[in-house]
């Protein structure tokens, strides 16, 4: 495979390809799955290819914002708290990302203001331009090194304030690093108007003409409808809007996510973005995720999941647990359907009515001692029924504190978390953390190595004795309750290399128990989904079965 490079006549470098991202119209069209839409492509025909993500909000990271106003919030290896689009990159390529692939207003501006503060602008007036964008784009230039494309999303929406200064950086690219290397995609909507019976075109028109005032020409247009978009209008759009005909696509409505790459082929958007970056590399190779999304939309089972959280009236917020699901049914060929319960429902109506019908229960993570009830007796249920059960980060300890209640009968045992004065905090803080008072990028964050137990559900899930994991938590095991616990039967069936710290417990005389601290989630992949949710589906559907 050859790729033509060139070099900057500023730097003397070999210089990486960029691919800028943005969105118009509306919010949630689907800029990151766009993004990694496109780098699942340009991968696939053996380019390598990095992701960033520039999010307007002001806050440094979005870890300490409220899952309802943010969604999910994406742990990476390195112990990043990330858009939850960083979860999308990473599940449609080969790739480990880190804490340099997401930045905020918030970041780019605390790294300016301690810059201004160390007195590295030598006492000159510290201004949006050039000081904030310089910032923005030495971002984009660090992350660039040594990759042939370097896919850059910006988020928000096109003549949102606050995503002006993003806007303005990507606009000043082309004359940094040559208008061959620079791409500009914008992702719009063209809405069907069931009464008029028409597609239209205006809200695409309005957005590109807001994105060309701010001195963006984009390159290529990604239009989000239900259907595939008819020549005749693809010339419309492609004349009000100054593109080629063939740069119209349509990004339309799918069965699966996974299938976008597959459409975006279909329309040609790799072989434009090739041919107008001056790329030369061979056709891209889908076989296997082309045979991947068959076996998604052509499922031979079904089974019916109860997810029972604090978060549950916003799916977003569980991103990628929703995905790992889904993953950990491909290889059964299932079709995994999740039941969103709140576990306040369970608190007021109670489990029979509401979990009768479900043939495994996954407790996911979550933060405060809102419906924490509710999950402890959802627990209870899954224990005395011998439904297959799947507990996460917070998940593990409501199954801890469950088991130390009804189990090994101490009256009152709890989280400290959500009960300081409980008699038995079989949940405490942990000891690194009792010091620290800042929220922000103060939990145990990243990947952890864990040692499993021989002989038990977790090894024999995995398949080997040690495995790393994504965590985030402040709140652990209480090791002065481990006696009494396992007396009564709770396996620790995962610890920490130093055997300090609790990653697994798991139940005997159970079909499936198992509960972890750790995020298993963020390390599923469709063509690679993860053990235990691949386990955890395969409990589902033997009970469904009645096998």
């Amino acid at each position: 495979m050859r790729i033509r490079v060139v070099r900057s006549p500023k730097v003397g470098v070999t210089m990486s390809k960029f691919i800028f991202v943005t969105g118009g119209v509306v919010s949630s069209l689907g800029k990151g799955l766009a993004s990694a839409s496109i780098g699942n492509l340009l991968e696939s025909r053996g380019l390598k290819i990095t992701f960033l993500k520039l999010d307007p909000y002001i806050n440094v990271d979005p870890g300490t914002m409220n899952p309802y106003q943010h969604g999910e919030v994406y742990v990476t290896d390195d112990g990043a708290e990330t858009d939850l689009d960083l979860g999308h990159y990473e599940r449609f390529t080969s790739l480990v990302l880190t804490k340099e692939s997401n930045y905020t207003t918030g970041r780019i501006y605390h790294s300016v203001i301690t810059k201004e503060r160390r007195g590295d602008y030598l006492g000159g007036t510290v201004q949006v331009v050039p000081h904030v964008t310089d910032e923005i784009k030495q971002c984009i230039m660090r992350i660039s090194k040594g990759m042939d494309v370097t896919i850059v999303e910006i988020g928000g929406t096109v003549g949102d304030i606050e995503s002006l200064p993003f806007l303005e950086a990507i606009r000043q690219m082309p004359y940094d690093v040559g208008r061959d290397n620079v791409l500009y995609v914008h992702l719009t909507l063209v809405p069907y108007i069931g009464a008029a019976g028409e597609l239209k075109t205006k809200p695409t028109q309005h957005s590109v003409n807001k994105l060309r005032e701010i001195g963006i020409q984009p390159n290529i247009l990604l239009c989000r409808t239900d259907r595939y978009l008819p020549p005749e209008l693809k010339g419309k759009i492609a004349m009000f809007c100054n593109v080629e005909k063939d740069a119209v696509i349509t990004a339309k409505d799918v069965d699966t996510i996974y299938e976008v790459p597959i459409v975006f082929r279909k329309e040609g958007l790799d072989e434009l973005i090739v041919r107008q970056l001056h790329l030369e590399t061979g056709p891209p190779n889908l076989r296997e995720w082309d045979a991947m999304v068959q076996k998604i939309k052509h499922p031979k089972h079904e089974v019916s999941i109860a997810l029972v959280g604090k978060y549950a009236g916003l799916k977003e917020c569980y991103k990628s647990l929703a995905e790992a699901l889904g993953h950990g049914g491909i290889d059964h060929e299932t079709k995994v359907n999740i039941d969103w319960i709140e576990s306040e429902d369970i608190e007021r109506q109670g489990t029979e009515r509401i979990l009768r019908e479900a043939d495994g229960i996954l407790i996911p993570g979550g933060f405060g001692a809102r419906g924490i009830e509710g999950k402890i007796t959802t627990i209870t249920y899954a224990r005395e029924h011998q439904v297959p059960f799947l507990g996460l980060c917070l998940g593990m300890q409501c199954a801890t504190i469950e088991f130390a209640r009804n189990v090994a009968w101490l009256a009152g045992a709890n989280s400290a978390e959500f009960d300081e004065r409980s008699p038995h905090p079989v949940i405490h803080l942990m000891s690194d953390q009792q010091s620290i008072s800042d929220k922000g990028g103060t939990m145990r964050l990243g990947a952890y190595l864990c040692k499993l137990g021989e002989g038990t559900l977790a090894q024999k899930m995995y398949g080997v004795s040690e495995v790393r994991e994504r965590h985030r938590h402040r709140y652990e095991f209480n090791n002065a309750y481990r006696e009494q616990l396992t007396a009564k039967g709770l396996v620790l069936s995962g610890l920490s290399p130093d055997g300090r710290l609790v990653e697994i417990v798991e139940l005997k005389n159970h079909p499936w128990f198992l509960a972890t601290q750790f995020h298993p989630e963020y390390s599923s992949r469709p063509h690679r989904p993860h053990p235990l949710f691949s386990g955890f589906v395969g409990a589902a559907l033997r009970r469904k079965c009645g096998h």
